[in-house]
């Protein structure tokens, strides 16, 4: 898999480079001098050959081909092939590390891409970037052991690479969080992204300027940081001290970013966090993805909180690796998941991606409950396996903090909730409108907000005749019937006692009242369970659609005053006005 010692522009601390290998190849694409600094450390013995494929000359790319040209024939014994992509760069490489840098003939192969001979390389694309290289700067269409991927380079265009995006081809694109004339614009470059993602191209992002900004600016996208070297690249030669050090420099950066967050005035939650130190668990392991999931036992499911390369997935708490780490409490780890009965395949199905190693690290709350879990898929590089001692142990900071934070985010979420009902509950419900509603009733908001207020009839009356329990089991019934009639623009509350209120986005009055009939009719039709005993209740209701000049209680007054007539003219009835 292609892999990156560094993806920053020009004035970051790693200049932008890729490396992958075929066979005893190692190929690199650009080699700025941070690259070399990074990938002399790599056990350089195993390849016997290693090619430098040239996008354009500026010193962000090129600045350590001369060095490692340099390293390679002292030190390596290995004669380096730079690859220019047409005739007029290949003369100013020339220049440039024989006048230049002092490099010898004997010391480096130097060619263009019309002389190339290569399973990995498919064709070189021309595109533009800054006026003084024009006609030299390009970006490629290659193959990384059968899998096409089109790589950019600098551009300030993204249409040379278009005819080259097939279903199934990996891009990676540069962006800048800086608008100018010489690089691709990240909010520009939104509504590309979306329609390719659409079509099943998978995006990696480089060359970034600043990569929490871009982050900001395509939130919501279907793209990905590209992934970086892991340690197991370089431990043959990082020392330990320097590999803790550039973790612990990550953390440091994404606690600054997340204080900054949480300190500013934009409206935050938990999903920031998860997000920020899902990322950093599959940088420090040293992983293709990442996830962190949650463990709703309320719905007995597992669900993302935060994932890298896919959409938020959900699945029964009894499935999967996940479902196999929760239910057993312990680390699974497959570096053959394909062989594995617990492995999900569907999400690879449907999107072709390949699945070779998988690490599962259950994550308690203080109590020793287990409540989620931080899954890694793919090891790198590719052909690495997880290893459970050392993995672990580096993954068991970003796992301790997400627990802490799942366990808070878990006793707000039941706080929220009606432990009979299973349905949200008045504070829920007032979480819920800050959160979601208010929208609705600002100034210019043409979508309408409409509700509905319910109470089961003569409700004391099954208390008195049937006791307590069974009162209790025609209310957890009841909600599960107001639940079951809830769409993805419907959510159900416990108001309190035998009151329920169900709000209803983008709905009218007369659809509100249309989904209230339909419920009260099948409250009346429907045998209730009560403590061992069957009986039949019903439901009265007053529906209102939100006025925006009214506050959420006068407005829920009104519903309640329709509520109230409903009761007074015989029950078991829907009243709107």
């Amino acid at each position: 898999m292609i892999r990156f010692p560094g993806r920053g522009s020009a004035f970051a601390d790693t200049h932008n480079s890729a490396l992958f290998s075929c066979g005893d190849e190692l190929v690199l694409i650009d080699c700025p001098m941070g690259a070399f600094h990074i990938i002399k450390k790599m056990d350089l013995s195993r390849y016997n050959r290693i090619s430098i494929l040239v996008t354009h000359t500026h010193s962000d790319h090129i600045g350590g081909i001369a060095m490692l040209v340099d390293f390679e024939y002292f030190i390596g014994h290995k004669e380096v092939t730079v690859i220019a992509p047409n005739k007029e760069v290949r003369s100013d490489l020339k220049f440039f590390l024989d006048n230049l840098d002092g490099c010898e003939d004997g010391w480096y192969n130097l060619i263009d891409v019309s002389e190339l001979k290569a399973d990995w390389f498919i064709e070189a694309i021309p595109t533009q970037h800054v006026s003084g290289l024009e006609g030299k700067c390009y970006g490629y269409l290659l193959s990384d052991n059968g899998e096409r991927f089109v790589y950019t380079g600098d551009t300030r265009t993204i249409e040379p690479f278009k005819p080259y995006l097939e279903e199934g081809t990996t891009l990676y694109m540069e962006i800048s969080s800086h608008k100018s004339n010489v690089h691709l614009y990240a909010p520009d470059m939104i509504g590309f992204i979306n329609e390719y993602t659409a079509k099943g191209i998978r995006i990696y992002l480089m060359h970034i300027d600043d990569e929490q900004m871009v982050r900001e600016m395509l939130k919501g996208t279907k793209t990905e940081f590209a992934p970086l070297l892991g340690d197991t690249d370089i431990k043959e030669v990082w020392s330990m001290t320097e590999s803790d050090n550039r973790a612990l420099e990550e953390i440091y950066n994404i606690s600054d970013k997340l204080y900054n967050e949480m300190c500013s005035n934009k409206e935050n939650d938990h999903a920031t966090l998860f997000s920020y130190l899902t990322e950093l668990g599959k940088t420090i392991v040293g992983a293709d993805r990442a996830s962190f999931w949650k463990w709703d036992k309320r719905r007995g499911e597992l669900w993302t909180q935060s994932a890298t390369g896919v959409d938020k997935i959900v699945i029964p708490d009894t499935t999967g690796l996940v479902g196999k780490a929760m239910q057993s409490g312990s680390v699974i780890i497959t570096n053959d998941p394909y062989s594995d009965p617990a492995f999900n395949q569907e999400v690879d199905k449907k999107t072709g991606y390949i699945t070779r190693s998988v690490l599962v690290l259950p994550v308690a709350d203080v109590y020793g409950n287990f409540i989620g879990a931080f899954q890694l898929i793919n090891k790198l590089p590719e052909g690495s396996k997880f290893n459970e001692e050392e993995d672990v142990h580096k993954l068991s900071l970003p796992a301790l903090i997400c627990g802490i934070a799942l366990e808070s985010e878990t006793f707000l979420e039941d706080s929220h909730h009606d432990k009979l009902t299973k349905l949200k509950n008045r504070m829920g419900f007032y979480n819920d409108f800050s959160r979601r509603f208010n929208s609705y009733l600002e100034d210019g908001c043409d979508s309408p907000l409409s509700m509905f207020i319910c109470d089961i009839d003569k409700f004391k009356r099954v208390n008195d005749t049937y006791g307590h329990n069974a009162g209790d089991d025609v209310l957890a019934f009841c909600a599960s019937l107001i639940q079951g009639a809830c769409t993805e623009k419907d959510s159900a509350y416990r108001w309190g006692g035998e009151e329920f209120i169900m709000i209803m986005t983008d709905t009218a009055l007369e659809e509100a009242v249309e989904k209230a009939e339909e419920l009260r009719k099948k409250v009346e039709e429907s045998d209730f369970p009560a403590d061992g005993n069957t009986i039949h209740c019903t439901l009265s209701f007053g529906v209102r659609q939100f006025d925006p000049s009214m506050t959420i209680e006068e407005n829920i007054s009104v519903a309640d005053g329709h509520l109230y007539t409903a009761k007074e003219t015989g029950r078991n009835r829907v009243i709107y006005q």
